[in-house]
């Protein structure tokens, strides 16, 4: 299954560098994520994952294999970008003035974007339920997380373990795609 996947991570990388830098290009602040939350949306639409609304632009998908009941894990990444006005020459530079993805949200989305759709693409080579999480304002109190459980993105099915990515496993130059 692993070469399965590096095999599908291979075939699919230059579309999800094109998913990054539409990504990059459109950031939207904390609790505005609207344009980026239908972007997710149209995607798990287009791969034929389910998926729910929470927390007003947070998107919730789920993904099941064989057996489904038998275990659920979440992945979860932020969508969020900050105040910042870009001052890079990169064809793929913030559209929006004084907001960027400084801080790799925009890689976030696209590495769950990613795995959500070679999940889907082998459900039938795993055991279980993939829940994926794609949650608005980390970067501003409350913290989006809060609104999410709040929301009930913990229940239904309940996840015993969520995964996510932190900005030191995101650090990219302004050179890289």
């Amino acid at each position: 299954m692993l070469e399965k996947i590096k095999d599908l991570a291979k075939r699919y990388s230059s579309e999800f560098i094109d998913v990054r830098q539409h990504l990059h290009a459109h950031p939207e602040l904390s609790y505005q994520e609207f344009e980026t939350s239908k972007y997710v949306q149209q995607k798990l639409s287009n791969w034929g994952i389910p998926f729910e609304i929470k927390a007003t632009t947070g998107v919730v998908g789920l993904i099941k294999g064989k057996n489904p009941g038998k275990r659920v894990i979440a992945l979860r990444a932020d969508m969020d970008a900050l105040p910042i006005k870009e001052e890079n020459t990169i064809p793929y530079k913030s559209k929006n003035e004084g907001v960027m993805h400084a801080c790799g949200h925009d890689v976030h989305t696209t590495c769950l974007l990613g795995a959500a759709k070679i999940l889907n693409e082998i459900k039938e080579d795993w055991e279980g339920t993939v829940k994926l999480i794609f949650q608005p304002g980390e970067e501003k109190n409350p913290g989006g997380a809060s609104l999410m459980i709040k929301d009930g993105v913990l229940d239904n099915p309940k996840p015993s373990s969520i995964f996510g990515l932190d900005r030191k496993s995101t650090r990219l130059n302004s050179s890289h795609r």
